[in-house]
């Protein structure tokens, strides 16, 4: 169905995104044990690995640094959040995604902590208080020790435990949200972490790696289930880091490996939970074009980090999803790294207006979060790339709006008009 005059409707959710482990800072996770164990490796291996980064010789030094592979203070979200959403409230934005960090809320099997509850009611108030919707996340990467050591979820007796730490936040940090991800891009996270050995554990066994996406499965259900049985208010979700994927030619066999990376990065997991969610979350930064059984992306525009950036084909990976699972969708995350800003704005003018073709085609669109209100922590790459609307000073913590960031508030501004 085409709607021409379909537009964002006034209870549209423009906000940003961040996690935890990488913005808070001061985290004791398993993430944070392996940095410290890898960080001088890391950094001496940076120039193997990453020298055909687009602006090498911009991050080399910062690369080449131990500390940038240590996630520290971050950026200081965890004592400076209030000043960060006076931010977002001052682009107009109306929503705020953010996890809660399992290891703070229980840093030994069993053992609450009242404060880091505290914080984090304190934390949600402080949002409600600006008129920034929340959109929680139970699981963005990372693991308290204890639960690393049992095997994570690479045993399926253990989500239990991931199923008694959701039903517990919610119940103590549950009033005044309603919008609720469980899990935040599964594919990706057994990806790096049991395909790739990027992540921790650091394996390369993929067998065991579809096991652990499969547990990761199964802890979404009852996760969702046990969120449900407290009030049927919540919205619960995934966030599935979405790859458009599509044939650069009619051929037979493009269609087909297109069709086939498409379940793969997507439906496998999509299928397992749809019935187990009340909106897909979606995470969208690349699509891939594939030609035969490669891909070959047009790499007319790349990232910081080297992905060819097609911001316009979020308007087809939105249909795709609506027209195959008939669901709402919440965009979770979706940006570029762009430290000199050259990109953010037409990432942002090409992402708005992919949104708006995929409504005026029949997507029931609920909201845009950006990838990332602040530059912050990037996982194995440490702290060069530069994700932030707002950019971040890491030896000093100085907040400083960058100018695409600046237009995008004067448009959301129009928007929410």
């Amino acid at each position: 169905m085409i709607r021409t005059n379909a537009k964002f409707p006034k209870k549209f959710l423009w906000g940003a995104a961040t996690s935890a482990h990488q913005v808070e800072g001061g985290t004791h996770n398993q993430w944070t044990v392996w940095e410290l164990e890898n960080a001088r490796a890391m950094a001496m291996k940076a120039e193997y690995h990453i020298s055909d980064m687009p602006k090498w010789d911009d991050i080399k030094d910062y690369a080449r640094q131990p500390a940038n592979y240590v996630s520290a203070h971050a950026s200081d979200h965890y004592r400076r959040y209030k000043e960060d959403f006076d931010i977002a409230k001052k682009l107009h934005m109306n929503a705020f995604r953010f996890s809660v960090e399992w290891s703070r809320i229980e840093p030994e099997e069993g053992v609450w902590d009242i404060e880091a509850i505290e914080h984090y009611r304190t934390y949600i108030s402080e949002l409600k208080k600006r008129e920034l919707e929340p959109v929680m996340t139970l699981f963005h990467f990372t693991l308290p020790v204890w639960f690393s050591e049992k095997g994570g979820f690479e045993k399926r007796s253990n989500v239990k435990y991931f199923e008694r730490f959701a039903e517990k936040v919610v119940q103590e940090l549950g009033h005044g949200v309603r919008y609720i991800v469980t899990i935040n891009e599964p594919t990706i996270y057994v990806y790096q972490s049991y395909m790739q050995g990027a992540w921790p554990p650091a394996k390369q066994n993929k067998l065991q790696g579809v096991h652990v996406l499969n547990n990761l499965i199964y802890a979404h259900k009852l996760a969702a289930a046990a969120i449900r049985d407290l009030s049927s208010d919540y919205l619960v979700s995934i966030a599935q880091s979405s790859v458009y994927i599509y044939a650069g030619d009619d051929s037979v066999l493009s269609s087909i490996s297109a069709s086939v990376l498409q379940y793969i990065t997507d439906d496998y997991v999509l299928k397992r939970v749809v019935k187990h969610c009340d909106y897909l979350g979606v995470n969208y930064y690349y699509s891939a074009r594939v030609f035969g059984y490669r891909i070959h992306n047009p790499e007319e525009h790349l990232s910081d980090l080297g992905w060819e950036v097609s911001p316009a084909n979020l308007q087809f990976a939105l249909e795709r999803l609506y027209d195959k699972y008939n669901k709402p969708i919440l965009i979770t995350e979706n940006g570029i790294a762009d430290a000199d800003d050259d990109l953010r704005k037409w990432w942002l003018q090409q992402s708005v207006v992919a949104m708006k073709l995929a409504m005026q085609r029949g997507v029931d669109l609920i909201g845009y979060l950006h990838w990332s209100l602040l530059d912050n922590f990037e996982w194995a790459y440490g702290k060069w790339p530069r994700f932030g609307l707002v950019e971040v000073n890491y030896r000093t913590m100085e907040r400083k709006v960058r100018p695409s960031a600046k237009w995008f508030g004067t448009v959301i501004a129009k928007l929410r008009q």
